[in-house]
């Protein structure tokens, strides 16, 4: 396929950001080529946290209904330290539109929006195709990509070029606007187990004991995923100790596992390892070029806001392409545009990171005095109603406005006629269907 495409805007990385940015900017009549480096979406990922934020907001984008059956409510979070529950919250208490969190497999996901964009004129989508360079004259703005794919060399000329390939971007590489990378002082360890009998299937849980914490998060169909920290670089050290040292430290943060990984978890091909960093850039946009998703600001795993960004992100930038290449789309204007997007979301990006880095801290904190510190800490936050609605509402409900009490009535009302099967699709009720996204 040695040759050029031509479209206004090329984005690189077929993610839940590239993708929902991709349709958005299709529905709205601008001509979009996605990049996407995988042949097919069936493949493992980490982000399956779906924040109610995105719910919320994949439900106005007609996405909720082609997902039916795919993803699995929250209910509940519990953390459990020293063995003891400290705090516990009920989503439901939450009076937002979309209360609940989901557990949503990134494939469904992508392989949704994909179908989505191709009903859609002006949508491609080239799988198995890489970026290979920008495409600039010297001095002068990117005007497009030139990509490698499974049937040759090709050149995608586009008035705008949007990297949306995560956290590692070659595109922010390629383009050289300056990021900083902060390494965090731990890295974490992934594996998946079958769900405990003594589990229910729609409670994330996380355990500390010490300095040590895991995170438990069920997954479709009857399993659970597992994170558990350990020292920054310190793989290699756990590798060495054994497959033992790996079931003893699952066993202390979950007794309830102890049996189930040692069965499980057979070689160390069973177990991947998440490198935590979190990526600042002054910068998300340079003239021909912007930066979305983790490319622009890769945040942890803590609380699931990677995806919830993402999406937030890309919602937020295509209507303000749209209206730039409705009044002539020069480069002048997309680099406006693509400088109010930033202005508009980095406010909300930093405050999650602040919040993930100060739950970072509360995790790491060990030793007598400061771990019973962080226990007095979560049950004065558990044993007060509000504190607890503000506390987790900075990471969940950034874009939600809060429902009056009539109207939480009248939803929760449609909710229990609905039955407990129809309460799982989180479909808002008609009259919230019709919102757009602010």
């Amino acid at each position: 396929m040695t040759g050029e495409l031509t479209a206004q805007v090329c984005v690189v990385g077929g993610g839940p950001a590239g993708l929902t940015l991709a349709v958005e900017l299709a529905k709205r009549s601008v001509s979009v080529v996605v990049l996407e480096k995988s042949a097919t979406f069936d493949r493992s990922f980490r982000g399956e946290s779906i924040s109610p934020d995105s719910v919320w907001l994949f439900d106005r984008l007609g996405l909720l209904d082609r997902l039916e059956g795919e993803y699995v409510p929250m209910r509940r979070m519990e953390i459990v330290d020293g063995g003891r529950a400290v705090l516990r919250a009920d989503f439901a208490d939450f009076p937002y539109p979309q209360p609940f969190p989901v557990e949503l497999p990134q494939p469904a996901l992508l392989s949704a929006l994909a179908a989505m964009g191709e009903e859609l004129p002006g949508f491609t989508l080239l799988r198995a195709s890489t970026a290979a360079g920008l495409v600039r004259d010297k001095g002068g703005p990117v005007t497009g990509v030139r990509a490698t794919t499974p049937d040759g060399e090709v050149t995608v000329r586009a008035k705008l070029t949007v990297a949306a390939d995560g956290r590692f971007s070659k595109v922010r590489a390629l383009s050289g606007l300056p990021f900083t990378k902060l390494p965090l002082e731990r890295d974490v360890v992934w594996l998946k187990l079958p769900m405990p009998d003594a589990w229910d299937d729609a409670t994330y849980r996380i355990r500390i004991d010490g300095d040590q914490h895991g995170l438990f998060i069920p997954t479709r169909p009857d399993s659970v995923r597992v994170g558990f920290n350990i020292p920054k670089g310190g793989f290699k050290e756990l590798r060495a100790q054994g497959l033992p040292a790996l079931h003893e430290r699952i066993a202390r943060l979950a007794p309830e596992l102890a049996d189930t990984v040692r069965r499980s978890v057979l070689s160390w091909s069973d177990a991947s390892m998440l490198d935590i960093f979190t990526t600042v850039a002054p910068r998300w946009s340079m003239p021909g070029l912007t930066l979305i998703g983790d490319a622009a600001h890769t945040l942890t795993p803590i609380l699931g806001q990677g995806v919830n960004h993402a999406v937030i992100d890309a919602v937020t930038l295509a209507p303000l392409l749209s209206h730039t290449f409705a009044e002539g789309g020069d480069v002048v204007e997309l680099l406006r545009a693509s400088e109010e997007f930033q202005l508009a979301r980095e406010k909300s990006v930093s405050r999650s990171r602040s919040l993930q880095l100060r739950q970072e801290r509360l995790f790491a904190l060990h030793g007598a005095a400061s771990g019973s510190f962080r226990r007095l800490l979560y049950r004065c936050v558990d044993g007060n109603r509000s504190l607890k609605r503000r506390a987790l509402a900075g990471a969940y409900f950034q874009l939600q406005r809060p429902l009056t009490s009539e109207r939480r009535a009248a939803l929760g009302a449609l909710r229990s006629w609905r039955g407990t099967a129809a309460a799982s699709s989180l479909r808002g009720a008609p009259s919230e269907r019709g919102q757009r996204p602010r």
